[in-house]
């Protein structure tokens, strides 16, 4: 793992005890939680299919039309990347930059 505060940019980190590195797609972003802009073409396939089936969802069920089911839809895209970038990006922790 990278020392406290630095920013790992796709680097690769050995599981504890295996030999075959973990390459993260979403680094962790410098200052607050949470992951940023993917470093690998799975994350961003990731993130475009996000923003595709978003798109998609925008027209299956407008907005004016169909809040309920629009917003449902969104919380469902939104949770399942929040989930893939929990299982294949760097551990979120707060982090407060280069300090």
């Amino acid at each position: 793992m990278p020392p406290y505060g630095e920013r790992s940019q796709c680097t690769q980190h050995m599981i504890a005890g295996m030999t075959v590195p973990k390459i993260y797609w979403f680094p962790a972003k410098s200052y607050g939680w949470g992951w940023g802009v993917p470093c690998t073409w799975q994350g961003w396939l990731v993130l475009g299919a996000f923003a595709a089936l978003l798109f998609g969802a925008s027209v299956l069920f407008p907005p004016h039309d169909a809040p309920l089911a629009f917003t449902a839809s969104v919380c469902v895209l939104c949770a399942g990347l929040v989930g893939i970038c929990y299982a294949k990006g760097e551990p979120p922790r707060w982090r407060w930059g280069s300090r």
